[in-house]
């Protein structure tokens, strides 16, 4: 089963020479690379950089002591940004709950961590905003249609090859600064820029920032509509809000008050409430395969099938996760379903929110840390309340998040 021929429609975003546009081998050890940086020992380092942004963020956007905002995810998503090492919004946390956001576009206090921590040029705040449009652009030009044409000559398209062709020249830039400076950051940038293929050769500039495309395409709108989404469900349940408020408590009395990789991994309740917001609405309504050669199926009815060398197979996230004879009431938001000992979700691939088998998603692990980290934040400094009836998923979009923007009301305090 394979994945190269059906995400073709892929090659116009993430560039030549990488993933999909690429033999078995080749993205084999590209997918090592990506592996290699998604370890461990480097998500401990990228907790902090996400705590950073996530701060920034809601300190821009939650302002003064109470108010009304829409639960959308948001166009830029910064901390996948910021850990990929490309040019993002400046590193600085803020030192007062209720400062405005800078106007003078300089960078302010703070600005000083890019070249601290090695991952963009002066002036970033805007190159931050330049790319996030660029990276827009780009995302809008994933259309349903480009899936069978991805080449067609439309504006979204056009748009889409002119933000790619503008991403290259930017992210050249970054990697030569990089490489000219002699620093080695802690991030995935610095992963690809040392990687190396078995035969001794390098990543291109142009790989590194096709890989790194690839990265926040990955990771950015399915991290932030599934964030979006796991804040709607704790919102509508009182009696989940209420367990994971306990459980940070308990988090911050036996590992401190700082977000860390081990404070997070202590966090199974918040952990189960995302997996069962991502159950309900997984961000992608399909992924498909080409088989490679004819083989034989045996569904749980005993009938048998032979799948032809060349078909394309597909299986639906969404409807896979509301199989009554896996799931009990399958449409109820019940995070208990998915703790040990439940009984649920026991049959081989009952869950693909990441896929499954050896294309499982490897960055499975940063997509719950990050999504962790803001709602930790959250739950820590604010009060949440539904102000809307809840959303329905908009299936017209390629990655699934609310169809209408819903108001939600705030208010600040301590936990």
């Amino acid at each position: 089963m394979s994945q190269k021929e059906v995400y073709q429609f892929n090659v116009p975003t993430f560039g030549r020479g990488v993933v999909f546009d690429v033999g078995h081998q080749e993205r084999a050890e590209q997918f090592r690379f990506f592996s290699e940086a998604l370890k461990t020992a480097r998500l401990q380092t990228y907790v902090e950089l996400m705590v950073v942004e996530a701060e920034a963020f809601f300190a821009q956007r939650l302002v003064g002591e109470s108010g009304e905002v829409r639960a959308s995810p948001p166009a830029r998503v910064a901390p996948p940004t910021r850990v990929a090492g490309g040019p993002a919004a400046p590193a600085e946390r803020p030192h007062h709950p209720h400062r405005q956001p800078h106007a003078d576009g300089q960078g302010g206090p703070g600005a000083g961590a890019w070249s601290r921590r090695g991952a963009a040029p002066p002036h970033a705040p805007q190159l931050f905003e330049k790319v996030s449009d660029l990276f827009h652009d780009l995302d809008m030009g994933m259309q349903p249609i480009s899936l069978i044409f991805p080449h067609l000559p439309i504006a979204a398209h056009r748009r889409r090859d002119a933000s790619r062709k503008e991403l290259s020249r930017i992210f050249t830039k970054v990697i030569r600064a990089r490489v000219a400076s002699g620093v080695k950051g802690a991030d995935v940038l610095q992963c690809f820029i040392d990687a190396q293929y078995k035969d001794g050769r390098k990543l291109t500039e142009d790989q590194i920032t096709g890989m790194l495309i690839a990265v926040l395409f990955a990771g950015q709108h399915t991290s932030s509509i599934t964030s979006t989404w796991t804040g709607l469900f704790l919102m509508s349940t009182p009696e989940w809000q209420a367990k994971c408020e306990a459980e940070q408590r308990a988090v911050r009395a036996s590992a401190g008050e700082a977000l860390t990789f081990d404070s997070l991994s202590k966090m199974d309740t918040l952990h189960v409430c995302i997996k069962e917001a991502l159950r309900l609405h997984p961000p992608l309504i399909m992924l498909m395969r080409l088989a490679h050669e004819d083989f034989s199926v045996t569904d749980r009815e005993g009938r048998s099938f032979t799948v032809p060398k060349g078909d394309i197979v597909a299986t639906s996230p969404t409807f896979s996760h509301r199989l009554e004879h896996v799931w009990k009431a399958p449409e109820t938001y019940n995070p208990a379903r998915h703790l040990e000992g439940s009984g649920e979700g026991q049959l081989p691939f009952s869950f693909v929110g990441f896929g499954g088998g050896r294309h499982g998603c490897m960055g499975e692990t940063f997509a719950y840390m990050q999504i962790k980290t803001i709602w930790a934040y959250l739950l820590r400094n604010f009060e949440f309340k539904l102000l809307s009836p809840f959303p329905e998923p908009d299936y017209a979009a390629m990655v699934v998040g609310p169809k209408a923007p819903t108001r939600v009301s705030w208010r600040r305090r301590k936990l």
